[in-house]
């Protein structure tokens, strides 16, 4: 299995522009910062998340719409392999709709000139959130090509955790 390495938008004439992401996606913030510098006016994220952390997922869903002022549709699989817990976020962060953990069909409109209105005006007349990261004077070091690894280095490799058991010695 190989990991992607695109960014994917895509236009529906009359109506605005769609960004995709996949389930582990949405826990990096560059991500979604990404997609909406792209053009994107909501981001869909089909999920499959069957573990304890979907609680933070949500958390992530309404954060991901209020800084980048885009609907974020995270649909997650119910039944027997996932935890179900689908939402919808408006660009303000607030919650359109969130599933139940049973299978449900969700259907929501979601008004594209709503998030044009917000990026211009500000989320409640409030936070304009792209213009600010657009027209700041700062220089991120982390986005830097030259970025050193910082905090990073202590983290040790990617790899899944033993679970606290103990490995198996060989005889």
């Amino acid at each position: 299995m190989a990991l992607g390495d695109d960014f994917v938008v895509f236009d529906v004439p009359g109506v605005g522009r769609l960004g995709l992401m996949i389930c582990f996606d949405m826990w990096f913030p560059e991500m979604a910062r990404q997609l909406a510098w792209m053009g994107a006016e909501a981001i869909i994220v089909p999920t499959l998340t069957n573990t304890i952390d979907r609680n933070v997922e949500l958390t992530i869903a309404r954060a991901t719409a209020a800084c980048n002022q885009l609907y974020f549709v995270n649909i997650n699989n119910a039944g027997r392999l996932g935890n179900g817990q689908s939402i919808v976020v408006g660009p303000d962060g607030g919650v359109i709709h969130q599933a139940p953990s049973t299978r449900e069909i969700i259907t929501v409109e979601l008004d594209f000139e709503h998030v044009r209105r917000t990026r211009e005006r500000g989320m409640h007349g409030l936070i304009q959130t792209l213009k600010g990261f657009r027209d700041a004077a700062v220089t991120y070091p982390v986005y830097q090509p030259d970025a050193g690894p910082g905090a990073f280095k202590k983290l040790g490799a990617l790899k899944m955790p033993e679970n606290g058991s103990k490995p198996k010695r060989r005889k």
